[in-house]
C-alpha cells in the first residue's frame, strides 16, 4: 500500500527523514511555521502549520518532531481531534528524548524503564508521550500504532564537536564516570523509516535511538580534534567548568546513565549506520568536505 508521510517540524531531524522517506518512494508532506525559507526540497511538498488539516486527511503516516512548550504540544494543541477523526491514518510517530528516563547514576536504562524525568523539559516530553499514546486506544477513533522515539544527544553535519572546535567554543570537560548517549542525524533518518515502513499492529512501541557506545564528553572532543588534526583544548574538571555553563547544560550534566538500544534494533532488525561516536564524527568531516562546509 502507498504511503503518504506527513511530517509535523522541517528541522535537523525532520529534514533528514523527509528525504529518506521520499528517496524511499513515499509521497511526503511536511509543516512549517515558514515554508517559504526552508528553501527546495525535493520530493517533499513543503505546507503552512497553520494548513496542515487537508493533509492530515490524507495522511497514511504521521511523524511529529515538534518539541513541546510550557503550553504543551503545539500539534496536538492544534490538530488532535482530527488526528484522532483521521479516515486513512494508521500509524503516529512521535520524536522524544532520551532524558525522559532521568539520571540512573551512571546505570543502564532501557525501553522498558519507567520514564523518570527530572527537568522540565523532560517532563513536557514524557506527558506528550502519554497524550500521543492514546491515539494507539480503540476508543481514539480507530486504534493507531503509536511509535515514540526516544533520542539521544544528536549530531551530524552542521551540528557536532566538530563545529565547537572550528569555533573554539569546545570544551573538554572530565567528570569521571559520567557519559552521554549520542545519534547520527542519518541512523534517526534511517531508524524512522524501517519502523514506519514494517507491519506493525495497533498499539504503543518504545524506541531508544542512541548509539552503541555511551561514550564520556572528553573523549568525544579529543577524538573530533584528532579528525581536524588540531590540538584539543585543555581538560577541565566539572567542577571548575560548571560555574560558566549555562541551565541547560548544567541539566545535561546533572543527569548520567547509559541507553540501551538492544530491544529496538532487534525489534526493528536495525543496525546503525555509525555505531559510535568515532564513525559518526568521520562520516560527519567527510560529508562537510564534500559538500565544501569544513
Amino acid at each position: 500500500m502507498s504511503q503518504t508521510l506527513l511530517i509535523f517540524g522541517l528541522g535537523y531531524s525532520g529534514r533528514a527523514i523527509a528525504t529518506a522517506a521520499a528517496a524511499a518512494g513515499c509521497t511526503v508532506i511536511a509543516t512549517s511555521r515558514n515554508p517559504a525559507g526552508q528553501g527546495v526540497q525535493p520530493g517533499v511538498s513543503i505546507i503552512a502549520f497553520d494548513a496542515a488539516a487537508p493533509a492530515i486527511a490524507i495522511a497514511t503516516h504521521i511523524i511529529t518532531t515538534a518539541a513541546p512548550d510550557e503550553n504543551g504540544d503545539p500539534v496536538l494543541a492544534r490538530y488532535a481531534a482530527q488526528i484522532a477523526a483521521a479516515p486513512n491514518l494508521r500509524y503516529t510517530g512521535y520524536l522524544s528524548t532520551t532524558g525522559v528516563y532521568g539520571d540512573a547514576g551512571g546505570a543502564w536504562v532501557d525501553e522498558d524503564t519507567t520514564p523518570n524525568p527530572q527537568s522540565p523539559r523532560a517532563q513536557r516530553r514524557t506527558a506528550a508521550e502519554a497524550v500521543w499514546s492514546k491515539f494507539a486506544r480503540p476508543d481514539s477513533g480507530h486504534a493507531k500504532t503509536v511509535d515514540i522515539f526516544r533520542l539521544a544527544g544528536i549530531y551530524g553535519p552542521g551540528r557536532s564537536m566538530l563545529d565547537d572546535l572550528r569555533e573554539g567554543s569546545a570544551r573538554r570537560v572530565v567528570k569521571p564516570g559520567h557519559l552521554f548517549g549520542r545519534i547520527h542525524r542519518d541512523d534517526i533518518a534511517a531508524g524512522v523509516l524501517k519502523a514506519l515502513q514494517r507491519p506493525a499492529k495497533p498499539g504503543v512501541n518504545i524506541f531508544n535511538f542512541s548509539d552503541d557506545e555511551p561514550a564520556a564528553s572528553a573523549d568525544v572532543v579529543v577524538e573530533a580534534a584528532r579528525l581536524l588534526g588540531v590540538a584539543p583544548p585543555a581538560p577541565v574538571p566539572f567542577e571548575q567548568a560548571a560555574p560558566r555553563m549555562t541551565p541547560m547544560a548544567l541539566s545535561f550534566w546533572a543527569e548520567n546513565r547509559r541507553v540501551s538500544n538492544k530491544k529496538t534494533k532487534a525489534a526493528l532488525r536495525l543496525e546503525w549506520l555509525y555505531p559510535t561516536y568515532r564513525e559518526g564524527l568521520a562520516a560527519t568531516l567527510a560529508e562537510e568536505r564534500t559538500h565544501g562546509l569544513a
